[in-house]
């Protein structure tokens, strides 16, 4: 006889369900830590977490619960102002909420039989989405796990509609040409670096990716857009996709939309935006003009787990023609039959590169409904200020230098040693390390035009500015620190 706590039919276990629900709440809470990170390495936590995986015996659930209290304690807490590493945010209340009721229903989003509440839910939020980008009344969507999936199936798509214009061919059916070898993918060199991992998934090669130049606020370079596309239509290059990004993940910067779209029509290309990022700015009435010309685009990304506050993963891709879905589209008799369609049954695995997806619509659903456009778009706001204000700060100080004004919520910067003797790159790099290892703060790094460089994400949209500061003067003090450590004895 199984245990009332091991029961899975939910109406009959309520009590017991709703018991530990609250016991992991009350574990949650007091076990996260009140800092950004220990600063334990791999190693160390290795030994802490060296329990029995699967016992023989069974346990209380409120024993097993109250043993992830070390995981908690040893995770980075994303709601702390010092951590500002990467596009990794802390998520809303209302969202968490929803992904308790939707990770216990448990709907599996292939098929209509499996979720139908939930397909139609996650129909209306897409179609909701294609609207506010105005991509017109052929469009449509899909949720994904992330930016990286979007982008991928955007190439993809973009791929075969190429290889169908250009050949008659079906790449679904025939595999690659001999001509895709002439198939090129253009992005900046600020872009994400999912355009090299796309093409080698696409049997393409990353050899088919042309990174172009970015100006001085790094953003794609218009005239090295066009001359790399007139060289490669004299070379009989076939430009397959433009991928354009609205806010890049070090810099936050946002290409020139409308004049790439503009170059894509001219020559033929698949335009692709990558707003993983920068989709939110839709709904800032004060920042939304920044994404003028995503309209243009064939296919864009959005990430929802990034300046929309959802629990990971929750993203979407949106596609302006979706007959283009065709490219995608298998149907098996025990899933999706060619028959569901007829009755007008809506499988969303025809959409879909995953079978089985999350009802990650719902969390969206429930956190937008709850904050309201006026207060969703004070947050976007706020994080953008946030930015501003860094790099204010930065700019008034001498030991600090900063590479770039920030579009978004990035500002990447660099610790300049007062002494020349020491080798700047190898400075920022360990001034980092030494900020995590020691538990004071998480902050991004990256590689500019050769320089080791120190960044900020600003991803919460309750952080002060007072805070802000704090957490440059700790950068400050660290790196006074460690260049007193290194004087000469």
């Amino acid at each position: 006889m199984f245990e009332t706590e091991f029961l899975t039919n939910l109406p009959q276990s309520q009590t017991a369900y709703r018991e530990t629900i609250a016991k992991a709440v009350e574990i949650l809470c007091p076990a996260l830590p009140n800092h950004s990170y220990s600063g334990k390495d791999a190693s160390a936590l290795s030994a802490l977490i060296a329990a029995d995986i699967f016992p023989e015996a069974s346990a209380p659930v409120q024993e097993v619960l109250r043993q992830t209290s070390v995981i908690i304690s040893e995770s980075v807490n994303t709601t702390q102002a010092n951590t500002a590493a990467h596009l990794h945010c802390p998520p809303v209340i209302p969202a968490l909420a929803a992904e308790l009721i939707l990770t216990a229903l448990n709907q599996s989003m292939d098929s209509f039989d499996q979720a139908p509440a939930a397909t139609i839910l996650e129909e209306k939020i897409l179609q909701w989405l294609c609207r506010e980008v105005a991509l017109g009344p052929q469009a449509s969507g899909i949720f994904t796990s992330g930016g990286s999936q979007s982008n991928y199936m955007a190439l993809l798509l973009a791929r075969d509609a190429c290889l169908e214009k250009n050949w008659s061919w079906s790449a679904q059916i025939k595999g690659l040409p001999p001509e895709a070898a002439n198939l090129r993918i253009l992005c900046s060199e600020a872009a994400h670096f999912t355009a090299e991992k796309s093409a080698a998934q696409l049997g393409l090669g990353t050899g088919s990716v042309i990174r172009i130049a970015t100006d001085d606020s790094f953003r794609m370079n218009l005239k090295a857009l066009e001359a790399a596309l007139a060289q490669g239509k004299r070379s009989n290059l076939v430009p397959m996709a433009i991928v354009a990004t609205a806010g890049t993940t070090d810099f936050g910067s946002i290409d020139p939309l409308n004049e790439i779209a503009n170059l894509a029509a001219q020559f033929g290309a698949w335009f692709h935006i990558d707003a993983a990022y920068g989709s939110a700015l839709l709904f800032s009435p004060r920042h939304r003009k920044k994404l003028a010309g995503i309209e243009k685009a064939d296919s864009i990304s959005l990430d929802f787990h990034k300046l929309f506050w959802q629990p990971i993963s929750c993203a979407a891709f949106l596609l302006r023609d979706a007959a283009n879905f065709r490219f995608i589209k298998l149907n098996a008799d025990y899933l999706n039959p060619e028959l569901h369609e007829d009755l007008g049954i809506p499988n969303l695995v025809t959409r879909s590169l995953a079978t089985t997806r999350r009802f990650d619509a719902l969390k969206l659903w429930v956190s937008l409904r709850t904050l309201g456009r006026r207060k969703f778009a004070e947050m976007v706001d706020a994080t953008v200020e946030q930015a501003i204000h860094a790099a204010a700060f930065i700019r008034s100080h001498p030991q600090l230098e900063l590479l770039h004004e920030p579009e978004l919520g990035c500002v990447v910067f660099r610790y300049k040693p007062q002494r020349t003797e020491i080798e700047a790159n190898t400075f920022n790099a360990t001034l980092r390390q030494r900020l995590f290892e020691t538990g004071s703060a998480v902050v991004g790094h990256t590689v500019v035009a050769g320089k080791q460089c120190l960044k900020l994400t600003c991803m919460n949209p309750v952080t002060s500015k007072t805070q802000i500061e704090d957490l440059l003067q700790l950068i400050l003090k660290f790196g006074r620190d460690l260049e007193d450590r290194q004087s000469p004895s």
